[in-house]
């Protein structure tokens, strides 16, 4: 028998509930009908961010970042790729700390890129500085 898990339409933000084995099947959501997964990193505002940690039951892996920051901007493709790697056991998702400073205080982001993976709504690891994509997804593994 498989596990239900709950995933966050990244349109939305429908919370969908569907069995564990059906994350590969290219699932659906049941409300608006897009795609709950497309192999691109999700963009977070307050409200989707904290939809996203406290209602999916999927590891997120959210990269602080800002426009102005070089080192992000270079690790970008990089994180877009290890999103199309590792969705959908994973979430991977972009917060604009320039957009977002109260969520990069209440993180106590100091340094930018910074990668945090979350399960079951917490803190589970964290990375600073710019990645490839072969360390991201080894160091997302690494956790899950």
């Amino acid at each position: 028998m498989s596990e239900s898990v709950h995933v966050v339409c990244p349109l939305c933000l429908a919370v969908n509930r569907l069995t564990s084995q059906r994350l590969i099947d290219h699932p659906i959501c049941g409300k608006c009908k897009h795609n709950l997964f497309n192999g691109s990193p999700l963009d977070l505002n307050k409200s989707s961010f904290d939809q996203n940690l406290n209602r999916s039951d999927i590891p997120l892996v959210v990269d602080f970042w800002a426009p102005w920051c070089g080192p992000c901007l270079s690790m970008a493709p990089a994180f877009k790729q290890a999103s199309a790697q590792l969705e959908p056991q994973v979430r991977l998702a972009k917060l604009n700390t320039e957009a977002e400073p109260e969520l990069a205080s209440r993180f106590n982001i100091r340094s930018i890129p910074t990668m945090i993976l979350f399960k079951g709504g917490q803190e589970a690891g964290r990375q600073s500085g710019a990645m490839g994509m072969a360390q991201i997804t080894a160091w997302v593994k690494s956790l899950v």
